[in-house]
């Protein structure tokens, strides 16, 4: 109804418009009308002989009482949305008799008779928002349901109205008159509102949020931006606090002059930050918004609270009490803008507009329920209360104080699952515990985790197993002993059996040490793949040296650098190969003949398990590599793991990688301590997925060691071939993050009984956790856990402070126990900073930093997150790049995608996607697909068609290798201001240009980039339905924001109704 239409009703009593907490639960009612978001149940347990009539009377007493409880709300047809006032309501009023039910039965049907309520909801135009339920389920007791929406009042003006009801019923009982003082209506407090400089407490939360860019996200679920949307659907958990604990926390609060809602909101702080791993976090916190200039106001009924952001700086070495004594001056501060609308604020930070301020609320109950309720004054008593609520915030924490502080989380489904919130409530008590008990530590010496948790992590990390006390060498010998015959390794037409390689590389060791090797000395092994390469490893080994690795194909320079830091004293060599001129011995494979007249027996070289076994040099980030010292005490239990842990013995292995990566020590020595072939193979055939695949076939190879790409690669070949080798039982993956793509997918399920096994393991450590994905291929997650701790190893998950994280909580993975390296050699100050006493043992032992950001799962099992310098921040929002790859390798036509930050241009980051399409793949269906997967913030913003992705030789992808994006190749989203071109786009530029005060709007302009908000996009979809007379829902701007989407949708909502009521009409 138009403003004149109101005015004319002689129902009317008054015309007002809306608060700013009115105007945003308007906005998310009329966003969501079916979710029952702001539908308050207030219900109460009544005994007592009621009559039913004089109760129903009594209600209706309060009502006309009160103008705010005869309100009702109209926004279309408005410039701004008005609440009106009626003189006089009908009083919607049920009754229900339950008694013939079983208690159980009562219970059930009470449940489901308060679901449907919420799903009734209200029509907001039409007065009172508010019903009244009484169910007998006893002679003498009763179920009272009231139901309202919450813009009418808040928690604070229930228990008014509630004790005025008991009042007049207990006077109309007795049939006595009833006077109570004339209440202040709640107009005057919208007078009050209206009166406030608005300009002053702009100033003063612009200042509060100067800075603040990125909102506190609690992404506590792996796949948020890999699925669509779910609908939302809400739940409760609650606990209280022992009433010890809550004394104690009670007495802190005096002795330091705190309230008990500082100790609330510090310690969700503390939880936000440690969940988040961010010193600075906001959220919301529900203030009550009663003005102490406003006479009268703690009497009045009515919508007063607001909910705020409160921004919080986690202090690390500030003791307690006085972090809590500056939150509370903080909050003082905050009260006198406490009634700022917060859209306003919202407007004003420089946070997106896109995003939500804050993303979880704190709410504390401290209005007098009890002291109203206890003394009723009636022959009803009231034995149990509860409220049911639900906000639109996808997680809201509501604490009551009492003899025991009870605590709520009302949480969004759709967002977390029950045991999430249930561990959540764990850390949240056990801050709460820890606060208690002493204020004068500093916030970083508070733990989170529960009893529980710290047991469970010391059970997960109980991982001690018996492993010998010797040296590769001797384990390789052993075998010989076992299975002389048997072919140890074969190359092209080449093989060597256990006994044969045994001689030979003995020969060699037996040259070496007369060349001075021995434990600890290092000796450089720079070849060609062929049979001398591993007869020169091993005979390193059996020197007793340690042997440093180096690829042929690595520049003269870097090649140069790692032997002179490694201090080698002999290499290894080809005659093929051209190196400059060293200061060692140098010793040619394939033409020395001089160790050929040594003995063949193995030799005696006093070697350790504490000595060294290789130096392997991986990427600095000061541009020079940095060689990891591994001892064979690590790489020993690394084997005996891996034996007793795979099913296959005397397995035949495909030697993949290049010698100067890790992975290849464990396909090399896990084969030959088992009795098993080793298969090597040539560089060309490494990088050939299709002939790779026909090596595997025709020689029988039962285990393959690949990186993801490589495995991607081959299962592509075995697609398009249909050759899918029947010998393969076992795919080791490592090195990268395993993501399941829909051709791998179909590569195991073609591949019978083959297991796939995820490795993790810096080259720090080598592998330390371990998941064999199940037979069923159905059941693959996206992204695989990296599995649990190996033998001996441990696994922690902690913060900046080196605090354990809880189970699902994000933090950096460090790595203990036998496995970590010795130390970078000649880099004692990076050895330091990388690998660090353990501060959970007294042994002196270390553990590694490994700069990968992880969690636990409930099951014990490890997600790997990426690194931590992998999150990065593109126009404010804070992204997983391994979360868009995942989207893009799911696509049918995508063989691989790779994602990437760019900035090509000084301030201008962007995303950009590198995909090796399997087919012709087009640009604007590809951006179609991701927009019904990510959010329009993760869409890249340029995708670059390769035929190949860069590798580096270990099979990596090499990112600086990937080209800068050209025009041809990319999409981009364009800043350029484009037209109107369609009758239905000028009405559509015209009403944005109107609503957001700007004189030109684009067609693929976003609105809420161009600074829309909830309140101006409900003003739009108000003008679209009346202009072009189509019931658009509000959640349609957010779906649609821009011109050319908007337009689209109009019409085919109007075809939809035309269609509808051709139907009827026919």
């Amino acid at each position: 109804m138009t403003k004149l239409e109101i005015i004319k009703n002689k129902n009317i009593e008054s015309i007002y418009p809306l608060s700013p907490m009115q105007q945003g639960m308007l906005f998310h009612t009329l966003y969501e009308p079916e979710s029952g978001v702001y539908l308050e149940q207030f219900c109460l347990t009544l005994s007592g002989n009621i009559d039913i009539a004089v109760l129903q009377q009594a209600c209706l007493r309060v009502v006309k009482r009160h103008p705010v409880l005869r309100t009702l709300v109209v926004w279309e047809k408005q410039e701004k949305p008005l609440q009106v006032v009626c003189k006089d309501v009908e009083l919607p009023w049920q009754n229900y008799d339950w008694r013939s039910l079983s208690l159980e039965e009562q219970q059930e049907q009470l449940e489901v008779f308060l679901e449907a309520d919420r799903v009734q909801g209200f029509v907001l135009d039409k007065a009172p928002l508010m019903r009244f339920s009484l169910i007998q389920i006893a002679d003498d007791i009763y179920e009272f349901v009231w139901s309202f929406h919450h813009l009418l009042i808040d928690g604070w003006s229930w228990p008014i109205l509630c004790k005025e009801v008991f009042a007049f019923y207990n006077a109309l009982l007795k049939d006595k008159y009833l006077y109570l003082n004339t209440p202040r209506p709640y107009r005057d407090y919208i007078n009050w509102l209206q009166q406030q400089d608005l300009r002053a407490a702009e100033a003063f939360w612009r200042q509060q949020l100067q800075g603040f860019t990125n909102p506190t996200r609690l992404q506590l679920n792996r796949d948020e931006a890999q699925v669509l949307p779910q609908p939302k659907t809400y739940h409760e958990q609650q606990c209280c606090l022992s009433a010890t604990i809550t004394a104690a926390l009670q007495y802190q609060a005096q002795q330091y002059h705190l309230t008990l809602s500082t100790f609330v909101q510090a310690a969700w702080a503390i939880l936000l930050s440690r969940y988040t791993d961010e010193s600075e976090v906001v959220f919301g916190a529900t203030v009550s918004g009663r003005p102490l200039t406003l006479s009268g106001v703690e009497s009045m009924v009515g919508l007063f609270i607001n909910t705020l952001p409160v921004r919080v700086k986690i202090p690390t070495a500030k003791p307690l009490w006085q972090w809590l004594r500056q939150l509370q001056t903080q909050q003082v501060e905050r009260s006198q803008y406490s009634w700022c609308p917060l859209v306003e604020i919202q407007a004003i930070s420089e946070i997106s507009q896109e995003l939500p301020l804050f993303e979880s609320i704190v709410v504390f109950e401290n209005y007098p329920h009890d002291t109203f309720l206890s003394n009723l004054g009636s022959s009803i008593q009231i034995t149990k209360r509860r409220v049911i609520e639900q906000t639109n915030y996808p997680l809201t924490v509501i604490a009551v104080p009492g003899q025991e502080l009870s605590l709520r989380i009302l949480y969004d489904g759709s967002c977390f699952d029950a045991e999430t919130i249930n561990r959540m409530i764990g850390h949240l008590v056990t801050l709460l515990e820890g606060m208690s008990a002493n204020v004068e530590r500093t916030v970083a010496e508070i733990s989170m985790l529960t009893a529980t948790e710290q047991h469970q992590i010391l059970v997960w990390n109980d991982t001690q197993k018996d492993y010998p006390h010797k040296c590769i060498a001797q384990l390789f010998e052993e075998q010989v002993e076992r299975t002389p015959d048997a072919v140890a390794v074969s190359f092209q037409s080449q093989q060597l059996t256990y006994q044969q390689l045994n001689c030979q590389t003995n020969k060699l060791a037996h040259h070496l040490q007369k060349l001075g090797v021995k434990p600890e000395v290092r000796v450089g092994i720079c070849v060609e793949r062929s049979l001398s390469m591993v007869v020169g490893l091993l005979a390193i080994l059996k020197a007793g040296g340690a042997y440093v690795p180096l690829d042929p194909r690595s520049p003269q320079e870097r090649l140069t650098y790692m032997l002179s830091d490694s201090q080698a004293s002999v290499l290894l060599t080809d005659s093929s190969i051209n190196l400059s001129e060293q200061p060692l011995t140098v010793v040619c494979l394939d033409t020395s003949e001089i160790f050929c007249q040594n003995s063949q027996e193995n030799p005696v070289s006093g070697v350790i398990p504490e000595n060294l076994a290789y130096v392997i040099y991986t990427s600095g980030s000061t541009g020079k590599p940095k060689g990891v010292a591994m001892s064979h005490r690590s790489l020993v239990n690394l084997l005996y793991w891996q034996m007793d842990e795979s099913a296959l013995s005397c397995a035949k292995t495909l030697q993949f990688a290049s010698i100067s990566f890790d992975v290849s020590f464990q396909e090399i020595f896990s084969t030959w301590c088992n009795g098993g072939t080793l298969v090597l193979i040539t560089e060309k055939l490494q990088k050939d997925g299709f002939a790779l695949l026909q090596l595997i076939a025709q020689e029988k190879v039962e285990r393959l060691f690949l990186p993801f790409v490589a495995l991607q690669q081959l299962a592509h070949a075995a697609s398009i071939t249909q050759s899918y080798p029947a010998s393969l039982r076992q795919i080791i993956t490592a090195g990268e993050q395993l993501h399941i793509t829909p051709v791998l997918v179909n590569f195991f399920k073609e591949l019978s009984g083959c297991k796939l096994q995820n490795q993790y393991g810096p080259t720090e450590s080598h592998v330390v956790t371990s998941f064999t994905l199940k037979d069923v291929t159905s059941s693959w997650s996206p992204l695989p856990p990296i599995g649990r701790a190996i033998a001996n190893t441990q696994i922690y998950i902690l913060d900046s402070h080196l605090q354990p994280l809880p189970i699902g909580v994000p933090g950096e993975l460090y790595i203990g126990g036998v496995a970590i390296a010795r130390s970078y050699i000649n880099s004692p100050e990076l050895t330091a900073e990388k690998f660090i006493p353990n501060p959970f043992a007294k042994d002196g032992s270390r553990l590694y930093k490994t700069g990968d950001r992880a969690r636990y799962l409930p099951d014990g099992n490890i997600e790997f997150l990426g690194r931590i310098d992998n999150q990065v921040k593109v126009r404010g929002f804070r992204i997983e790049l391994g979360e868009i790859e995942t989207v893009l390798a799911a696509h049918p036509q995508i063989k691989e995608a790779v994602v990437i930050p760019r900035e090509d241009q000084p301030g201008n980051k962007r995303l950009v996607a590198y995909i090796v399409p399997k087919q012709h793949l087009d640009t604007s269906e590809l951006l179609c697909y991701l927009k019904q997967k990510l959010p329009e913030y993760m869409l890249p913003s340029a995708f670059v068609k390769l035929l190949d992705v860069p590798l580096t030789p270990s099979g990596k992808i090499e990112h600086r290798a990937l080209p800068a994006p050209l025009s041809r190749e990319t999409r981009n989203i364009s800043t350029d201001l484009i037209p109107p071109r369609t009758a239905t786009e000028e009405v559509l530029t015209a009403i944005w240009s109107d609503v957001l005060g700007l004189e030109k709007v684009g067609i693929h302009d976003n609105f809420f980039a161009l600074g829309g908000h909830s309140l101006s996009a409900m003003q739009v979809i108000a003008r679209l339905r009346e202009t072009f007379k189509v019931e658009l829902p509000i959640s349609c701007l957010f779906d649609y924001p821009t011109i050319v989407e908007l337009d689209r949708q109009i019409s085919e909502y109007r075809q939809k109704e035309a269609g509808e009521q051709g139907s009827r009409g026919a």
